[in-house]
């Protein structure tokens, strides 16, 4: 059988937009002769649509595209994601579908088992698991169909799933000669082997090659990488897309094909998600230019490169904010970046509009705090950069990183203003490693920036921290307390750090929620960031945070 697997970038809620990605699909698979179309899952409405799910106008424009896309089939065969009603089974009333089409008729719906409700999945909030499972006939051959989470409980052993039922299994007595997967799988570092295992797992227990056809693009927080893979009966690895773009697979079940070795560069893939984060956020949303806050260090310098590539530097403005306290090499590391980058730049003193707040505050307060002085001034550019994203019709992107949005080392209204929050999910750590991974594609980032021991008018230290706290210790504990679910005592025991560190830095992470509730959404790219997938209440107090951890 010839199979084409569409790697396709949906716009969420475009019905329109994506309907005619996949009528263009279908036109163009004609002519090559394919025999069997997938795309990924809910590809008509793009993953994940959340309470757009919610207006029956939404479901009834749906079943209008299905319905085109039907009519336009004549001589291929199909399968479509989308959303659809059922009242039929479950509570909600929404089933997460395949539709399963060939010469012109739809054959039926493949409905999706397990439906994840966990970290940045809420499927159970829509929709109700399916219960049936076929097997198709198309062109002679048996094919099944599965979505996405239907595949994973196969492969528990691998990945600790705990699911009652296993779709995979009950599709053994079916003796599918090739299963289908239609995937919306989200980015995250590392992630791409996780994947190439759940296939082989289902190949072994199938005894049939597997199509894993994966969505591409960003939406809103989440980053979708593609990598859409072909795997033998045998568990070898025959076809791999694209990372990151939309691409088109092509496949021949009866052709022979060499082996592939899954090789990638983690450092790569996590620049590229990033920068397609910036690039499908400002596409989706209307917007093309975007503004950088540049300090003169690596934060800054990171989000100035990604968002240059990802617009185009005639796109990207960068401001420079200083005070009578930054110092000089500060300076020198802007300007030397906005020139190795070709960006638009603007320089403007912040003290005499810090100084008119000092005297206007003065018959309140008799001195005011260098804490208070030192948020003021972040908040002068905050309100700087939102005025000058106004007047420009421009986007300001956020540089903070994710240690320190763990411990509260930001101001609100000042450094955490910002439409999307690039970094935000990055560790300091990984800054420093893109940085350099940068420098050896072409050297863009100066030197001195890089290595340059932060002023103190910054708020957080690399080298030192606050209160002497090391990023390398910040970043060690909010991996293994966010992003592993460790306590204390296992940190401890598997770091080497001192509980109390351990300890304290676990109650800054939880004092610092408030702020994180009203920050930039960060672009997801760990196994768990501070934004969609993570729920704390804002009203634990230091005395019950003691309690607990």
């Amino acid at each position: 059988m010839k199979i084409e697997m569409y790697q396709m970038n949906p716009v969420i809620g475009n019905l329109k937009y994506n309907t005619q990605k996949h009528l263009d699909a279908i036109e163009r698979a004609k002519k090559d002769h394919i025999e069997l179309l997938v795309f990924p899952e809910l590809s008509i409405c793009g993953y994940a649509p959340e309470d757009l799910l919610l207006h029956p106008s939404f479901l009834d424009a749906m079943s209008v595209c299905l319905d085109q896309i039907v009519k336009a089939s004549k001589g291929i065969a199909v399968t479509v994601g989308l959303a659809r009603r059922s009242s039929r089974y479950g509570e909600k009333g929404l089933l997460n579908s395949a539709a399963i089409i060939c010469d012109g008729r739809l054959l039926g719906f493949q409905d999706k088992w397990l439906l994840p409700h966990y970290d940045v999945f809420s499927e159970r909030r829509y929709f109700s698991p399916g219960h049936d499972m076929h097997v198709w006939e198309i062109f002679g051959k048996r094919v099944g169909v599965i979505i996405c989470e239907d595949m994973w409980q196969n492969a528990s052993d691998i990945i600790k799933s705990t699911y009652p039922r296993d779709p995979v299994r009950e599709l053994v007595d079916y003796r599918p000669e090739v299963l289908v997967n239609l995937t919306a799988s989200p980015y995250q570092y590392m992630k791409i082997d996780t994947r190439l295992k759940v296939c082989q797992k289902a190949a072994e227990t199938l005894k049939c090659p597997v199509v894993y056809c994966c969505q591409v693009g960003a939406n809103s927080e989440l980053i979708f990488d593609g990598y859409s893979m072909y795997v033998s009966k045998d568990q070898k690895l025959l076809k791999l897309g694209k990372g990151f773009v939309e691409d088109r697979i092509f496949i021949d079940t009866e052709v022979a094909e060499r082996p592939l070795n899954l090789t990638f560069d983690p450092m790569h893939d996590l620049y590229e998600a990033l920068k397609l984060g910036i690039k499908d956020y400002f596409h989706k949303t209307g917007f093309k230019k975007a503004l950088v806050s540049l300090s003169g260090g690596v934060d800054s310098a990171l989000v100035a490169v990604l968002a240059a590539e990802a617009l185009g530097k005639e796109n990207v403005t960068g401001y420079f904010l200083p005070s009578k306290k930054t110092h000089s090499s500060q300076k020198k590391g802007v300007e030397k970046l906005v020139k190795n980058l070709g960006i638009q730049y603007f320089e403007l003193e912040i003290d005499p509009i810090v100084d008119v707040y000092k005297k206007a505050m003065e018959n309140t307060m008799h001195e005011m705090k260098p804490k208070t002085l030192e948020s003021l001034k972040s908040r002068v550019r905050g309100a700087l950069l939102m005025a000058f994203s106004n007047q420009s019709e421009a986007l300001l992107l956020n540089n903070l990183n994710k240690s320190e949005m763990a411990l509260g080392f930001c101001t609100l209204y000042g450094d955490m203003c910002g439409a999307l929050g690039v970094i935000a999910d990055v560790k300091k750590s990984q800054v420093y490693e893109l940085c350099e991974w940068i420098n050896r594609r072409y050297e863009c980032i100066p030197r001195e920036t890089i290595d340059r021991t932060p002023t103190h008018e910054e708020r957080y230290h690399p080298k030192h921290g606050e209160e002497g706290i090391d990023y390398l210790v910040v970043d060690k504990v909010l991996t293994g307390y966010i992003e592993e679910s460790k306590t204390v005592e296992q940190i401890a025991k598997d770091t080497h750090i001192e509980k109390s560190i351990v300890e304290a830095l676990v109650k800054k992470i939880y004092m610092a929620e408030s702020k994180r509730r009203q920050s930039a959404p960060p672009l997801r790219v760990s196994v768990k960031s501070f934004g969609i997938g993570r729920r704390k209440p804002l009203t634990l107090s230091t005395k019950q945070i003691d309690e607990i951890y």
